[in-house]
């Protein structure tokens, strides 16, 4: 008896935190929405507000599982030598290319060209994005100037909006723990040694009530810990929520060259779809749950789950697609890889159609297996604080080598399945 009683008892338990845990992530996502000036779910507006959104930010309720156990490799193969390098111009995010968006039908022949690329016309059409030239000087800005206002905002509690002396914003996040900054981080040289260019600047900082960038609001940073390192982001406004398109919901056959529909969309459609697909080879890459995959794991008590906006995904006037809060990233997601790992693989195997910059630039680093090394040199080489905040361990560079390999499978496996076409 004692014992079924200590059994109901840890029932109860798990149950009142795992209300906890919702009820906190639904008001940190009101706060996000509330300050981005995105709708609120049941807030008002002229538009009728979808149902509230039953599995919010489920990945908070799961933060202390098991160690995840490095994935068995799938061999190496050799890869030709597409991308094109440039001294120190590996991470370059490309020209300063900017374009409206495109609507219309499209009349510029296939989308797609050598059985599984995006068309060149299309490459053509898509906006730049944070091209590295406004990244490098948009932190060195970040590190100089003084923060003259301290205010709740983007996502976490722990998070703050901060305003500079010229006016400019960014956000500042405190991680629980040193994972969440050091993911952040990470992740975004991922990005860059990639190539995609849809994460917004980021620059990391020390707290310092005696330095003159903190000095100002010295009062506010107490919460957070003396010499903290804390990464700062650029705040984007006039940013719209994004839903998964219909080609990779679960109902969907998937995002492939012989789907027929492609030939429908209209070139705004398309260029988003090719973000899309840069998206996903690149949560595959680190691991991220919080998005895509989150979603997909909240449909088992929530079929329209993919019919609401998608976690940390947000959308530009002109068509742009912001990868934001991407903490789950790296070091954390792959300590819990074994939980999500089913997930990955479904969202990855849900699209064959890729950018071929992206696809040369993974096939590069599948060839030379040195992923941690340029991701290490790249990072160090751009963040003063680096050692400060550190890197991977051996055993994640490792993972995320083993993840470079199987994306690059992955291409392979499309390509002699829609070569032909």
């Amino acid at each position: 008896m004692s014992a079924f009683s200590a059994n109901l008892f840890a029932l109860l338990f798990l149950c009142a935190l795992a209300s906890v845990f919702y009820v906190w992530s639904v008001l940190e996502n009101r706060l996000e929405r509330h300050k981005r000036g995105l709708p609120v779910p049941g807030a008002g507006s002229s538009r009728r507000a979808p149902p509230e959104d039953l599995s919010a930010k489920t990945f908070r309720a799961l933060l202390a599982v098991p160690a995840a156990q490095r994935p068995h490799s799938w061999g190496r193969l050799e890869a030709p030598n597409l991308i094109d390098q440039t001294a120190r111009g590996y991470h370059v995010n490309g020209d300063d290319r900017r374009s409206a968006p495109r609507e219309g039908a499209v009349e510029l022949g296939s989308p797609v060209e050598d059985g599984i690329f995006w068309s060149d016309w299309l490459e053509d059409l898509l906006p730049a994005g944070f091209t590295e030239e406004h990244a490098r000087a948009w932190r060195e800005r970040a590190r100089t100037h003084r923060i003259v206002k301290l205010e709740p905002g983007c996502g976490r509690v722990s998070n703050q909006l901060a305003t500079f002396a010229d006016g400019t914003k960014a956000c500042v996040r405190y991680g629980i723990n040193a994972d969440q900054v050091q993911g952040e981080t990470l992740t975004y040289y991922v990005a860059s040694l990639l190539g995609i260019a849809n994460l917004p600047p980021l620059a990391l900082s020390q707290l310092s009530g005696d330095s003159d960038q903190w000095a100002a609001v010295r009062t506010r940073i107490g919460q957070w810990g003396d010499r903290a390192v804390v990464s700062f982001t650029e705040w984007i406004s006039n940013l719209t929520g994004v839903i998964t398109p219909a080609p990779l919901r679960q109902e969907s056959g998937g995002l492939h060259p012989a789907l027929g529909e492609l030939r429908n969309k209209t070139a705004a459609q398309l260029l988003e779809l090719m973000q899309w697909s840069d998206l996903i080879a690149f949560d595959y890459l680190t691991a991220n749950f919080d998005r895509l995959v989150s979603n997909l794991f909240s449909l088992q008590w929530d079929s329209r789950v993919m019919e609401r906006d998608t976690n940390n995904l947000l959308r530009t006037p002109r068509g742009d697609l912001v990868f934001i809060d991407n903490e789950a990233g790296l070091v954390h997601g792959f300590r819990v890889l074994n939980m999500w790992e089913k997930y990955h693989n479904t969202v990855l195997s849900s699209m064959c159609v890729f950018r071929k910059r992206t696809t040369q630039r993974v096939s590069e680093l599948h060839r030379r297996r040195d992923t941690g090394t340029r991701l290490r040199d790249l990072y160090r080489d751009s963040e003063p604080l680096s050692l400060e905040l550190g890197f991977l361990s051996d055993e994640h560079a490792g993972v995320l080598q083993d993840r470079i390999d199987r994306l690059y499978q992955h291409i392979l496996h499309c390509k002699e399945k829609y070569g032909q076409l």
